[in-house]
């Protein structure tokens, strides 16, 4: 009975600082990252089993994309300099999701109670999505830098080589390369370490 109940209390503990937490003091480190948010692991594990997506990949996309804020949105337009306007899309989230593509993707996977303010949930996502990018275009699951190409411009897109005119948007798909690899990096040192410290029973 007494163990049931530190059970119990170690759960609640664990899921309230699961839910509650914030972005990552500092994004750099992903052991440190992976250590603060000890759900995020299963969940980036889940989805590298699921889709073949590396965790260091899905990282450098939520780093780019949200800087791991679950609430992230476009910045409000202004109207005559002063006036907030719209929102440039309806991107959401971590993944910065726009609603026809998280639509799609629900449908797609039958996930429909899926959420962009989810962590497992935006990962999942960038999983299935990279798992598109490699059927419709083409392109190694193993290489971020045009992954991350046509996660921002579409596959119809991607394939039209749109991006070639935009060099902010190669230097940005260059920044999520050198993330996944420096994030990768330090996942092969501490992955063992967050294997073995993480609770079976959650």
């Amino acid at each position: 009975m007494v163990r049931r109940s530190v059970l119990l209390a170690l759960s609640s503990a664990f899921l309230v600082t699961a839910c509650a937490s914030g972005p990552p003091d500092q994004v750099h480190d992903a052991c440190l990252i992976l250590e603060d948010n000890r759900a995020w692991w299963r969940d980036l594990r889940r989805t590298e089993r699921r889709w073949g997506v590396s965790p260091g990949t899905q990282l450098a996309f939520l780093k780019r994309e949200s800087s791991f804020n679950r609430n992230a949105r476009p910045a409000r337009t202004r109207l005559l300099f002063i006036l907030p306007g719209p929102r440039p899309s309806s991107a959401y989230g971590y993944a910065q999701a726009l609603d026809t593509t998280w639509d799609w993707y629900r449908e797609d996977t039958g996930r429909r109670g899926a959420d962009r303010d989810d962590f497992g949930d935006a990962v999942d996502f960038i999983g299935w999505y990279s798992s598109m990018s490699q059927r419709q275009s083409g392109i190694s699951l193993d290489d971020p830098y045009n992954l991350y190409l046509a996660y921002h411009e579409g596959h119809g897109g991607y394939n039209r080589r749109t991006y070639r005119g935009k060099a902010w948007l190669q230097r940005a798909a260059r920044e999520v390369e050198t993330d996944a690899q420096r994030y990768d990096a330090q996942i092969s040192r501490c992955g063992r370490r967050l294997d073995r410290n993480w609770i079976p029973f959650l």
